[in-house]
């Protein structure tokens, strides 16, 4: 048995099988590049589902981590440290926002932007306790708690998981006309992502963002935006929604490259108003803020900013769409993205997406497909020109 399939074999029989994973063993990594247990190099195309914006193990942000490593790494909200106060004036600051809350997940981020829209729609709307609403499109990711599963439209998300929690209404993604319908006196918020990435790299129709966005600004209801994903530089600007000339989101809701691909770290950033609905004990984490976190996202955030990886985003994205495109194969509908975060659409007759992953891998190209038929092109946004066309020849090979 080789060192891979042993490795595999263990993660198997000792592991919950709620994962799908290709039969790859990573051991190393650096950059775009990863390397497996008996020593193949792969180009990373997933970037663990955007958390690796920066690549792996930057420099900078590893020396970061090992310097706070060195000195405090945990003192919980219990008490205030060195690290929090800076970190939340820069990411503020980068975004735009008034005030924001530190978290660890993306999950635990969107359950606390639900937390502050239903606590806004009370104390500040008035809406009748109890009878708050969120609006929330179909086939939306935005996380796996059973209050996030309970609104999703994918029913493998909801399977056994319920009773769920009530408060959401679900509206068609891209469909103006009926998210102005859904809206009532008890509507507190709307939930989007501004490209849906699990569901298969969907991109609304243009001008959809920017009139939901309106219509919440008439009737008094939160813009909340999802860039768990999306954002810091993935979609070719700093977040997906300035695509559409949106001012900012009432709220914005942050993690994955937030942490720079070494740690987990969320928040969730808006007004004064909105974040000002939460005292002591209504909300909080442990690890959330932690000053290790803190020290790494402000790394993080400064390796965007210093190495310009929005432009590099916008600049490699429209060139791999454009030579993606140019690939001539019958098992292609679509090829669809922004920035660097794109998805090739598989013919059903063709098969499963997985298949062509999996050929992929073969050939040294590491991505994972989404929604059965869509393969996700996502690689670090420090990739450059010569590796995309690396990529390319490969899927050529494959999609032939």
């Amino acid at each position: 048995m080789t060192r891979t399939k042993d490795l595999i074999h263990l993660a198997d029989t000792y592991g919950a099988h709620n994962y799908h994973p290709l039969d790859v063993v990573i051991e190393r990594a650096e950059g775009i590049w990863v390397w497996d247990a008996e020593g193949k190099k792969y180009l990373d195309c997933l970037s663990a589902y955007s958390a690796l914006n920066q690549g792996h193990r930057h420099p900078k942000i590893l020396a970061a981590m090992m310097e706070q490593a060195g000195r405090v790494t945990l003192t919980s909200r219990a008490f205030h440290n060195d690290q929090m106060g800076p970190f939340l004036r820069e990411l503020t600051q980068a975004c735009g926002a008034e005030m924001a809350l530190p978290m660890n997940t993306g999950a635990e981020a969107v359950e606390t932007a639900i937390k502050a829209c239903r606590k806004w729609g009370y104390r500040i709307k008035g809406i009748p306790d109890g009878q708050a609403e969120i609006i929330v499109c179909s086939n939306n990711f935005h996380g796996r708690t059973t209050t996030i599963v309970g609104f999703s439209s994918d029913e493998q998300y909801r399977a056994g998981f319920g009773p769920f929690t009530p408060g959401f209404v679900m509206v068609p993604y891209g469909d103006l006309a009926a998210f102005e319908r859904a809206i009532t006196p008890a509507t507190a918020g709307f939930l989007v992502e501004p490209i849906q990435g699990e569901g298969g790299v969907v991109l609304p129709p243009d001008g959809y963002l920017r009139g939901t966005y309106e219509l919440c600004r008439k009737n008094r209801v939160l813009w909340m935006d999802d860039e768990i994903q999306t954002g810091f530089g993935r979609t070719g600007r700093m977040f997906c929604y300035e695509w559409e000339g949106i001012e900012k989101p009432d709220v914005l809701i942050l993690g994955k490259a937030l942490g720079g691909g070494i740690y987990p770290v969320s928040a969730i950033l808006a007004s004064r108003e909105v974040l000002g609905v939460f005292q002591p004990g209504d909300h909080g984490s442990t690890f959330g803020g932690n000053p290790l976190a803190c020290a790494i996202a402000r790394a993080a955030l400064r390796v965007i900013a210093e190495e310009d990886l929005v432009g590099r985003s916008a600049e490699m994205g429209a060139y791999f769409l454009e030579t993606l495109r140019a690939i001539r194969s019958q098992h292609v509908c679509e090829v669809r993205g922004r920035g660097l975060l794109i998805g090739v659409e598989i013919r059903r007759e063709s098969g499963p997406a997985r298949a062509f992953c999996e050929r992929l891998r073969d050939l040294g190209v590491l991505c994972k497909e989404t929604h059965e038929q869509v393969i996700r092109f996502a690689p670090p946004l420090v990739i450059r020109r010569e590796d995309i066309d690396w990529i390319v020849e490969r899927v050529t090979k494959v999609l032939a």
